[in-house]
């Protein structure tokens, strides 16, 4: 098949551009359909000229089908997008860039989804949806926990979060307190929405994201936070981001000290918590409620899901350190994480 599409690019190249257009309408109308063709001409940076062409030919094909409310894949769409991800991702060599980041960061597993969610944001979705589907593949026969972190990332897989039946007979827990973050992207609520959307059952954890030592040690003796710990301790399945650390620690509103302290020792990456310099060496910890990053080593499958150019230099620091076994990311990051890697 290799030496077919190597053959097809120097014969054909149009019909690589072609192809890799058709992929692009089918992706996108995935992910946010319906869709109208105006919305969808804008995301994909189309002329609605071009697009109404490309609609056209796909409807024709049996791919899509039109309503007022707007375009949706048929049964057969969804069967051949399907089928051409993992063709899509040999044509654009994204299986070799899996295989070379796996490799570099000491991970069982890499997927790459094609786009850079810097530019794209709706590339976090279909990182969300590629999260999801390896969820589903980790999970036990019965009894799951599965313990999820706050921020954008996270809650893109959440947004894409379906009813299934293996995911309704799990438990969905906050990995650490959040209280403080904005809504949306507090741990809780997007465990809240992962478990509403899957039809399955949650705890919640109410603790600020961050504390005092002594509001730590008086609410870690609270029995109503001993149990829902002694739940996020026993998760078979963590689903966490990977920050940029001046990021978070603005989201956090750290004091001017730590920002300082963060600044001086060159932090670029957060995670549970915890901030990594580009050795990938803890500089400075969050005194906060729930998973510790030496607890990860004894839970089964740890998902990592992090994307975008920007994420590049915290994903490869704090990979160096992590226990995560899975990483979830775009083609921009890859791409910038394998070019640092060379210099």
């Amino acid at each position: 098949m290799r030496m077919l599409l190597e053959i097809q690019k120097k014969l054909l190249p149009d019909l690589i551009d072609v192809l890799g257009m058709r992929f692009r309408v089918l992706r996108f109308i995935r992910l946010m359909q319906p869709i109208g063709r105006r919305t969808l001409a804008n995301n994909l940076e189309m002329s609605e000229r071009t697009l109404r062409s490309e609609v056209t030919f796909l409807k024709e094909q049996g791919l899509i089908y039109v309503e007022t409310s707007g375009m949706r894949l048929t049964e057969e769409g969804n069967n051949l997008l399907s089928q051409l991800e993992d063709m899509m991702k040999e044509i654009f060599d994204i299986r070799a860039m899996e295989n070379e980041l796996k490799d570099l960061l000491g991970l069982k597993e890499v997927f790459i989804v094609p786009g850079n969610s810097d530019e794209y944001p709706w590339v976090k979705k279909e990182m969300g949806r590629t999260c999801i589907s390896l969820m589903k593949k980790k999970l036990l026969a019965n009894g799951n926990t599965i313990a999820v972190t706050g921020g954008t990332t996270i809650a893109a897989v959440a947004e894409m979060m379906v009813p299934d039946v293996d995911l309704k007979e799990a438990l969905f827990v906050p990995a650490r307190g959040g209280l403080g973050e904005q809504v949306e992207n507090q741990a809780n609520t997007i465990c809240a929405t992962m478990a509403r959307k899957a039809m399955g059952e949650y705890r919640l954890l109410y603790v600020p994201d961050q504390l005092s030592k002594e509001a730590y040690e008086s609410l870690i003796d609270e029995p109503s936070i001993k149990q829902i710990l002694d739940l996020i301790h026993s998760a078979n399945l963590v689903v966490h981001g990977i920050g940029d650390a001046n990021t978070m620690a603005k989201r956090r509103s750290s004091s001017i000290e730590v920002v300082e302290k963060l600044k001086n020792e060159k932090a670029v990456a957060e995670a549970f918590g915890y901030y990594f310099n580009k050795s990938g060496d803890i500089i400075h910890k969050v005194l906060t409620i729930g998973l510790q990053l030496e607890e990860l080593v004894t839970i089964p499958h740890i998902i990592a899901v992090s994307g975008g150019t920007s994420k590049a230099m915290a994903i490869q620091a704090y990979m160096k350190h992590g226990p995560s076994q899975v990483l979830v990311t775009d083609e921009g990051a890859a791409k910038a994480i394998l070019k640092n890697s060379k210099v």
